[in-house]
């Protein structure tokens, strides 16, 4: 059985997706993704990048086949599921459309890293992709002085926080994070993937619904709309 999985969509939609497509697995199994998150698929036999697999012309642009879809028995795809010239055009082919929403909980996504010591030293990721999501960097900048634990600042390639480390492969960011005592961060791809390699972590949700987004994991915690006090609070246990 060869199977094809499409998976688009951000850092934290993939990352909770990553149970459902693991258990998806068949003899051969190729997952194609966004570019930045091929690093983070450990169980497929071969990954590709959407962008490269000219799917975005199926259905736009007229007489456009993609030969390489007819050469697997079964294709799980999250992409095209609202695009209906998509779906008349591979109606020939063995796909299943699965919609753009996380699954239901059936699993802990789970990130294989190195196993290793972890430091003394707790990680804050002060950003998300949107304004509306994103905790106030002066309080941020507040439970790091009143955790009384060294903190490491991360930011993303451009992200605008002058003392933060940068990663740009996610792989290489997951086993940094996974070194850390504790990890902070707001309603971001990067929380998800810290729950996802282990860490203790705080999100801080602020707009988005927890139910259907949070981070999921046994050590995964959200505060909804926190104050300072309630953030170090929660901290505080987390490091005990």
């Amino acid at each position: 059985m060869r199977r094809l999985l499409i998976r688009p969509g951000a850092i934290g939609d993939v990352i909770l997706s990553l149970p459902t497509l693991e258990a998806a697995r068949a003899d051969y199994t190729e997952l194609r993704a966004p570019r930045p998150l091929l690093p983070l698929i450990r169980f497929a036999d071969q990954t590709r990048a959407i962008i490269d697999t000219g799917l975005e012309r199926v259905g736009v642009v007229e007489g456009t086949r993609v030969e390489a879809l007819e050469t697997f028995d079964s294709i799980y795809s999250w992409y095209g599921t609202n695009r209906p010239e998509f779906r008349e055009a591979v109606r020939h082919l063995p796909f299943t459309f699965f919609p753009a929403l996380p699954p239901p909980v059936d699993g802990v996504p789970h990130i294989p890293v190195p196993q290793g010591p972890r430091g003394d030293h707790v990680v804050i990721h002060p950003f998300a992709s949107s304004p509306a999501k994103r905790w106030p960097l002066e309080a941020f900048r507040e439970v790091a002085a009143a955790i009384d634990t060294p903190v490491k600042w991360l930011a993303g390639p451009e992200e605008s926080l002058d003392e933060a480390d940068r990663l740009e492969d996610l792989y290489d960011l997951a086993c940094w994070i996974a070194r850390a005592r504790l990890y902070i961060g707001n309603d971001s791809g990067i929380s998800h993937l810290a729950a996802a390699v282990g860490v203790p972590t705080l999100a801080i949700f602020l707009t988005t619904d927890p139910q259907i987004w949070a981070p999921r994991g046994e050590h995964a915690r959200v505060l909804e709309r926190p104050d300072v006090r309630a953030v170090v609070e929660a901290a505080a246990r987390a490091l005990r």
